[in-house]
């Protein structure tokens, strides 16, 4: 038997409904619930083709991994692929990246756990909030795969539903005139108050970078792969649906913000969410979204705490890290590395809660949280570009294969060309300059001691002694 097949292995254990709600737990976070007016601010209603437009490149990237993983689906396949088709310096930015992102997501989603318990809890130190949420979480994902998947299933679940209803209530406003004595509220708010295009050209690119940001952790189906209980037929079904899923709760909840309120009015708003469903006379409608938001950000946490710990796990079977963190539990997952991950986010917790003493917590965490959205494009960059490397060196394989990627090789070019742009206006914007140059620091650092490692292994390694025959 071969080596590596009788060493313990993750256990398949998820289904493709899981896969699904797990890629939209990770994509679908708290910035959207509290109705965030960055972008809004700089690109006015035409924020509804930003998101549109990174959907269109979300749709390219997912079907190239998703041709890919049809063949090959493993365990953080994304960073495999970097390695295989690119190098191996790109699947070693892929994978920290990866693990820096969630890492950094999961921290910033434990902090507003605090801040949305202290709404019914108002006098609860932040610190024993976000105790409770991060070992409650850490023992889900200890105990299997499936009890994390179970639990991201309902918490996205409860997400998916409010947007729906949201949606739904929306709608009536807008073209019913429910909640509004009869009257109905129409589509004028897309193109009053300054026009469609408020910010230009600029405007909507410095939008569509932070919409990037909001779209990050699709790739969350790539990671599962590897512990799909029937990995071809659920890749399929997930990467189908789950984009167009995310299109339609993105852009249908947008829609109803940009159209029921004034786009340059909704900093006054507050949470347009809550706004919406109180408008319809929804008693209690604050609660009700702050009970969404909280597993909103419990399950962030959730996704990044899993994600990041089956990236640790990889580098360590890799031998980039030490051995330790490959270790699987008697339930089949990597429970060194689920607790290290965990311990990582509880010690970005603490470091905020010191912080906050000195009250400099805010500027630093907003400079480190952003910082996640360029490593965050990594693993879009790596697929796009790894699918190109895939087909060439798969031909055979392509004829016979029923999930391909549309369009190939232009769709590859246009969501590279796209994704380039995108980082441009990143550093031309400068409320984004800064994070996206921490984010840029944090690859270069990587890819120093990448080839550091690498220059120190060739010289380790023994020379060849001549032969004196």
């Amino acid at each position: 038997m071969d080596k590596k097949e009788s060493e313990p292995q993750l256990k398949r254990s998820l289904s493709s409904n899981q896969m699904q709600m797990i890629a939209l737990g990770g994509t679908i976070g708290v910035g959207l619930f509290m109705g965030s007016t960055a972008t809004i601010k700089w690109t006015g209603p035409s924020v509804l083709l930003a998101y549109g437009f990174a959907g269109f490149i979300l749709y390219l990237v997912m079907r190239a991994l998703g041709e890919m993983i049809y063949i090959n689906p493993g365990t953080g396949s994304f960073a495999d692929y970097a390695t295989n088709y690119i190098h191996p310096l790109a699947g070693y930015l892929t994978m920290w990246s990866n693990i820096f992102q969630f890492i950094v997501v999961g921290i910033s989603e434990v902090i507003a756990v605090s801040q949305y318990l202290n709404y019914w809890w108002p006098n609860l130190p932040g610190w024993i909030s976000g105790l409770v949420v991060i070992i409650t979480l850490t023992l889900a994902n200890l105990v299997s795969a499936k009890a994390y998947g179970t639990i991201e299933f309902y918490f996205a679940l409860i997400k998916v539903v409010t947007i729906i209803l949201m949606i739904v209530v929306g709608m009536m406003v807008i073209f019913l005139g429910f909640g509004n004595n009869w009257h109905p509220m129409g589509l004028a708010n897309l193109w009053q108050n300054g026009g469609f295009f408020t910010g230009g050209f600029k405007g909507f690119f410095f939008a569509l970078s932070i919409v990037v940001g909001s779209y990050q952790g699709i790739e969350l189906l790539g990671i599962t792969a590897g512990e799909a209980s029937n990995p071809r037929e659920a890749i399929v079904t997930s990467v189908k649906s789950i984009v167009w899923r995310i299109l339609i709760f993105y852009i249908g909840a947008i829609f109803v913000i940009v159209t029921i309120y004034p786009w340059n009015q909704l900093a006054t708003v507050g949470s347009p969410f809550v706004e919406t469903f109180s408008k319809v006379g929804i008693a209690g409608a604050a609660g009700i979204i702050n009970f969404v938001v909280l597993t909103a950000a419990m399950s962030g946490t959730n996704s990044g705490i899993y994600s990041a710990s089956r990236m640790l796990y990889k580098l360590s079977k890799e031998g980039r890290v030490a051995k330790i963190y490959s270790k699987l539990s008697p339930h089949k997952v990597p429970s060194v590395a689920i607790l290290a991950i965990s311990g990582g986010i509880l010690i970005g917790i603490i470091l905020n809660i010191v912080l906050s003493a000195f009250g400099a917590a805010q500027n630093i965490f907003v400079l480190v949280y952003s910082s996640s959205v360029l490593p965050g494009m990594v693993p879009w960059f790596v697929i796009l570009i790894s699918e190109l490397r895939f087909r060439r060196s798969n031909p055979e394989v392509i004829k016979m294969h029923p999930f391909t990627m549309p369009f190939y090789p232009i769709s590859n070019y246009i969501g590279i060309a796209s994704l380039l742009i995108i980082v441009l206006f990143m550093f031309i914007n400068p409320d984004t300059r800064a994070s996206v140059s921490v984010g840029a620091l944090f690859l270069i650092i990587l890819s120093i001691h990448f080839w550091w490692k690498h220059s120190r292994s060739k010289q380790a390694q023994p020379k060849a002694q001549p032969d004196n025959d």
